[in-house]
């Protein structure tokens, strides 16, 4: 899941949309489905008016998931705000976990007081160590923004401004199968150099793909499973959640 932009009231609206009642109806959907999941992500923008008790909200709508939930901040999240929260059992805060032949590890991606984003050295070399002390036979990477183009001219210009460096030093990663993230509400699937490539649109309101300019499209809100398997493949799809 991703980018739900929750408010510390239970009304606050982002576009016209409720996005505590919309986040609620994507994990209606999940719970009365037949497909469980052993770890939920979210990918970043937790929040939108930087408030504690938004983040209270995020994490007593989850909790009833009973899953080890992996944040990674967005460029709406306050990081003290956001790892007194997501620091606590079940959740974890830009962390890493061995889950059989897989290794998934959340990368911060976020710059102070911009919308766009960057990988600092320090969080590139934190990835490589991780990485060389596991012995899983497979990666996967998860982080708020996006390190390839989208396509989309005002959306780009808000992307991750060392993306070229973030996907060499991934592919350099011979281990690397998996990179998912948010920021972009909408839906994404591609390779590169051999690594999936995933987005996954917002619990709330989607962009329109493509536009030059900013634009929202009348897309439901959404998330997306992910099934690992062992020979590092993997199964996915958006599930778009209607009203």
């Amino acid at each position: 899941m991703t980018d739900p932009h929750l408010f510390a009231s239970a009304d606050g609206d982002l576009r016209g949309t409720v996005t505590a009642d919309s986040l609620q109806r994507v994990l209606d959907h999940y719970q009365a489905s037949d497909w469980r999941a052993h770890r939920a992500l979210v990918t970043g923008d937790l929040i939108q008016d930087d408030s504690a008790e938004a983040y209270e909200r995020f994490r007593n709508l989850l909790l009833p998931l009973k899953l080890r939930t992996h944040c990674i901040p967005g460029n709406h999240d306050m990081r003290d705000l956001m790892q007194a929260v997501c620091g606590r059992p079940p959740f974890s805060y830009c962390a890493y976990e061995e889950i059989g032949d897989w290794l998934l590890v959340g990368l911060d991606s976020c710059l102070d007081g911009s919308a766009g984003g960057e990988v600092a050295a320090a969080e590139l070399d934190r990835l490589s160590a991780i990485v060389t002390r596991s012995e899983a036979r497979h990666v996967m990477v998860f982080l708020h923004h996006p390190p390839i183009p989208m396509g989309s001219k005002w959306l780009d210009s808000v992307s991750l401004r060392n993306g070229d460096e973030v996907l060499e030093k991934l592919r350099n990663i011979n281990r690397m199968r998996v990179v998912t993230f948010g920021h972009v509400h909408q839906e994404y699937d591609d390779n590169y150099e051999g690594i999936r490539i995933l987005a996954t649109p917002s619990t709330c309101r989607q962009f329109l793909p493509g536009s030059d300019v900013f634009a929202v499209d009348e897309n439901p809100p959404a998330y997306r499973r992910i099934t690992l398997k062992t020979d590092g493949d993997i199964d996915t799809e958006v599930v778009w959640v209607s009203a």
